[in-house]
């Protein structure tokens, strides 16, 4: 027989799009429309309906960017359309291949209850099924002219990202509003022809069933009256009724669907359009369960909810119900999807702790699984933490789009630093918006890696990132394939059910061990920088808040600030989105950020001072007081209390030979340059040198960065290959002892040195204070470059064949060779407050305030042999996608090198930097409520318990990565005591440790965290 597949096939392509699909509505009548333009945001839904509406009709232009239009649409159904399905046709000029990322509108009735949403894959509005014939059709649209921001020319600067530069030109033309009779009929003719046409294209051109679906499509084709398709589309579905009824085999691969929205909480919308995505979003899914009584939506971010629980109650009912029923799934159990790599340990818990408990407060469901389908890269802290919140699985699938290396499972135990291990999932389908198409579904069946071993995979079903979800076409699909020879099978499942099956089967799942590294968006460690010094600065007040609040409350009897560090606390969560923090949203998101950052600033500060205020006393007492909220010790002072602050001697700096200067404190001594460069920092203990011989430590360098796509999110490698090492000087003067270096350090001496390159300038302030074994660097930067990577290099004389990066209760260690293509991959990673690189016996620091992209890199000098390993510091970029104007202006970044430091050091510098000395004129001192005898165990949170019993909450972890056994110290009377989860319930595994003395003893393992709940008496 000939082959004539690829005539079947352009032929079944033609007639769809030419015919058939035309033939969905095969009568329609206009509907009149009017709108009200509203005047800046978004007005509430009973101005809306009442706003002034004029006329508008289809062809002409609506919408400046980012405005709000309320169309009303009414018509009256004809009467011969009696007993037939009619729909509203509401195109505002959408592009159905941008759905989520360009115009959208959610439907009211004319009291302002809500329909449904409207985007560009969800057009329609049921009118009836069927009509009696001469229905009054009113509805209002409440419309967002949304521009596009990623248009035809990828990754294009564009001035749409904000609402001050995006102008007020009309972006949409309106396109269709109809009333239209809807052909049952045709539509299933078109799943059945989509469903079979994409499945043969995906078979083997060898195999029997291929041909069997293309003979069955072939008469159908025949069967088709091309001038009469709705009177002929029954007939053509029966001759495709044999090849949809041959069910699947029993060996096919098993594809639980999960109908789903990944719902972006910032990226190239801001946050106030999300609330209204999520709105629409929601408002659809809950219709389409309605309708389809085996589709399961699941939706992540406690945040989302809280929004329509807030904006949209009317739609927050409707998923509550849904909720009840069991088929909408709350998923994830976080506040949001957010980043992981750069959230410190707290606030990394806390995702899991106000997402699970707004979940459990507001539906009764306790989340097993962590749900981050988008999040770029996942630390090697992570598993304690998702265990510790009490859940136990995580589905992601972003690591499948890694450049460089294949991940080898889709299925495995992921070990995180401690050793916890978590079951985790990689959908094989590759998107977390799977639409059901024969590609997506063969794809995920060919690509899934435990082939034999297990046959069970997820889908994330429906359109995504700017959300809309799932919608009847999928659902119709996976009906189809729900057993389909040739096919994957497909069940609409919760998540939860997922797992449990795929756990079940597949008891041995191998183990990976470490970070979940993405090969790719490297440079959202970086982007941003303004956001990310909010993060940063927002975590350690708030533990600064909780500790002093804390206090005051059990020493003085001071209110607690539950509700407000709640509110705070979710603040700064929502920020940590995987598009906000990691810097790859619109200027509007981020500068809003930058406002929402000082708030939170200056909340915190006022209840650090209250609380402060309240423990010190009487101010006339004439003491002036240093509050340490630092985990050790610091100026004499415990860690957690409040002492007499100590004074110190000043050190001078010396003119060096040959030009700069030299700093020297008994026990660091560091040689300037004339070129404002370190030259040399040397041990003086140790007898060691810190800088590589030959070279010259913070040292700024600037490269080329345009990356091949994704500004915002990526650096190339290729970057490397150009440098300008940045060495002239405008300026290089002493700062005497005394003029104070803004981090308590009130007898520091040093160096200023001011460089002018390219539009920009950096000045720095290189600071060496008495006592203490460390080189403070603060940098200013007045940065106008275009496209630019700015770094700090400090090459070091450390022959080092791994380094250490502080991530969420602990580190984690990375390779300083690139011996395996997996290594290479990692040439810029994560850190929190330190990386550590270290030779036995000796170790260097390198401590930051608030940046955490860096590189480490290792060469061998020829010399003497030795090998140097130069760590670098990401300070900042300047792409221009999404925003054109990405850290553009003035930014200051605190770093300190500390020679001769173990890990340990590490640690203790790293909480030092980031958080500042306090002090306060007082009476006397303030003594902790808890201290620790061990260093290596770091106390990580101390608070008033969240349910606002008064009980005393104190997270605590090991943090250098060996055995620890410690002794907790308590200072108050205590009825009490369990060990906790983080939502702090008792822990029924944990033993009982006891209260001895007023104490409690613990044995932790490496890394190991522990929550201790303290019931006062």
């Amino acid at each position: 027989m000939h082959d004539d597949r690829s005539l079947v096939e352009a032929r079944l392509k033609r007639v769809l799009d030419e015919r058939i699909r035309p033939a969905l509505y095969p009568e329609s009548t206009p509907l009149e429309v009017a709108v009200w333009h509203a005047p800046g945001e978004p007005v509430p839904v009973a101005e809306g309906l009442a706003g002034p509406a004029e006329p508008i009709a289809v062809g002409d232009r609506w919408g400046a960017p980012w405005g709000t239009s309320w169309f009303r649409v009414s018509g009256t159904v004809p009467e011969e359309w009696a007993g037939r399905t009619v729909e509203a046709v509401l195109d505002l000029g959408f592009d159905e291949s941008m759905p989520g990322f360009q115009c959208e509108g959610l439907v009211h009735r004319p009291d302002g209850s809500p329909v449904k949403g409207l985007n560009p894959r969800n057009q329609w509005v049921r009118i009836g099924a069927p009509v009696a014939g001469g229905e009054e059709v009113l509805l209002h649209v409440e419309a967002a002219s949304n521009p596009v921001i990623q248009g035809s020319r990828a990754f294009e600067p564009t001035r749409m990202g904000d609402k001050d530069t995006a102008g007020s030109e009309p972006q949409y033309t309106l396109t269709r509003m109809d009333l239209a009779v809807f052909d049952e009929s045709v539509w299933h003719l078109i799943q059945d022809l989509e469903v079979l046409g994409e499945l043969m294209l995906e078979l083997p051109v060898e195999g029997a069933r291929r041909w069997e679906i293309l003979r069955a499509v072939g008469r159908a084709l025949d069967v088709v009256d091309l001038q009469d398709v709705n009177a002929s589309a029954a007939a053509a579905r029966e001759q495709l009724a044999g090849v949809l009824a041959t069910p699947a085999p029993t060996t096919a691969h098993r594809i639980s669907a999960v109908g789903h929205a990944h719902i972006d909480s910032a990226w190239l919308w801001p946050l106030r359009e999300t609330v209204r995505k999520v709105a629409r979003t929601t408002a659809n899914m809950t219709a389409l369960l309605d309708e389809e009584p085996e589709f399961v939506f699941a939706m992540s971010q406690a945040q989302q909810y809280a929004w329509i629980k807030e904006h949209r109650p009317e739609v927050y009912a409707r998923v509550k119900k849904a909720v009840a029923e069991g088929r909408f799934v709350p998923a994830g159990g976080m506040w949001v999807e957010s980043d992981t790599n750069m959230p410190g340990s707290e606030a990394m818990a806390r995702q899991f702790v106000h997402g699970k408990r707004f979940f459990l407060d507001e539906f009764g469901i306790e989340n097993d699984e962590a749900w981050l389908p988008d999040t770029f890269g996942f630390a090697a802290g992570l598993p304690q933490i998702i265990k510790a919140a009490g859940s136990k699985w995580l589905l992601t699938q972003k690591i499948s789009w890694s450049k460089i290396n294949k991940f080898p499972h889709h299925t495995f135990r992921w070990e995180g630093i401690d050793g916890t291990r978590i079951f985790t999932h990689f959908p094989p389908v590759d998107t977390y918006n799977c639409s059901m198409a024969g590609r997506e579904i063969a794809h995920a069946a060919r690509n899934f890696k435990e082939k034999g071993v297990a046959r069970h995979s997820l889908a994330p079903t429906g359109w995504g990132d700017g959300g809309g979800g799932t919608t009847r076409e999928m659902i119709a699909k996976a009906q189809r394939l729900r057993s389909l020879d040739g096919s994957a099978t497909v069940e609409w499942e919760a998540p939860g059910a997922f797992f449990a099956k795929a756990e079940a089967e597949y008891p041995n799942a191998p183990v990976w061990v470490g970070e979940l590294y993405l090969e790719l968006h490297r440079a959202t460690l970086t982007s941003q920088a303004k956001t990310k010094q909010g993060n940063r600065r927002s975590e350690h007040l708030l533990r600064e808040a909780e500790l002093w609040a804390a206090t005051a409350a059990v020493r003085a009897g001071s209110p607690y600030p539950y509700a407000q560090l709640d509110r705070i606390w979710k603040t700064v969560l929502l920020h940590q989105f995987h598009d906000i923090l990691p810097g790859s949203s619109i200027a509007w998101v981020h500068r809003e950020a930058a406002k929402t950052y000082a708030g939170v600033a200056e909340e915190l500060t006022g209840i650090i001072d209250s609380a402060q205020r309240a423990l010190a006393g009487d101010p006339s007492g004439g003491t002036t007081l240093l509050f340490n909220a630092a985990p050790h010790a610091r100026g004499g002072v415990q860690a957690g209390g409040a002492g007499p602050a100590g004074g110190g001697g000043g050190v001078r700096p010396q003119p060096r030979e040959g030009g700069g200067y030299l700093l020297s404190n008994g026990l660091l001594e560091v040689e300037i340059d004339g070129r404002g460069l370190v030259v040399s920092a040397y041990d003086i203990s140790a007898e060691r040198e810190t800088v590589a011989p030959g070279e010259a430590a913070n040292l700024l360098q600037i490269h080329p960065d345009f990356p091949n796509q994704w500004d915002a999110w990526d650096v190339d490698e290729f970057y490397r290959n150009t440098v300008t090492d940045l060495t002239d000087v405008d300026e290089l003067a002493p700062i005497e002892s005394g003029d104070g270096d803004g981090a308590g350090n009130g007898g520091a001496a040093g160096v200023r040195v001011v460089r002018s390159f390219g539009a920009s300038k950096v000045t720095q302030l290189l600071t060496l204070a008495p006592g203490v074994k460390r080189l403070d660097i603060d940098t200013e930067v007045d940065w106008h470059e275009t496209e630019k990577f700015l770094k700090a290099a400090f090459p070091l004389d450390v022959h080092a064949e791994r380094y250490a990066s502080e991530t969420q209760f602990g580190h984690v260690y990375r390779a300083t060779h690139t011996n395996t293509s997996w290594e290479a991959a990692k040439f810029e990673a994560c850190n929190h407050r330190f990386v550590h690189v270290e030779e036995p016996g000796w170790g260097v620091a390198l401590l930051n305030d608030s940046t955490y992209g860096h590189d480490v890199t290792r060469t061998v000098r020829e010399s003497d042999g030795g090998t140097t390993t130069t760590v670098r510091v990401s300070l900042l970029r300047a792409p221009r996608f999404p925003d054109p104007e990405t850290d553009q202006g003035v930014h200051r970044f605190r770093h300190a090198l500390a020679p001769g430091a173990a890990i340990a050091d590490a640690v203790r510098e790293g909480y030092r930097i980031n958080l500042p000395e306090r002090r306060i004129t007082g009476a006397g001192e303030v003594a902790p409520l808890v201290t620790v005898d061990n260093d290596a165990v770091v106390v990580s949170a101390v608070k008033l318990a969240d349910d606002e019993s008064g009980d005393l909450v104190v997270r605590l972890y090991e943090s250098t990565g060996g055995r620890a056994r410690v002794r907790v110290g308590v200072s108050f009377a205590v009825g009490g005591l369990a060990v906790t989860d983080l939502l702090e319930r008792p822990l029924s595994d944990a033993g009982r440790p006891e209260l001895d003395d007023g104490a409690v003893r613990l044995s932790l393992r490496p890394f190991e965290l522990v929550t201790l709940r303290l019931t006062r008496v």
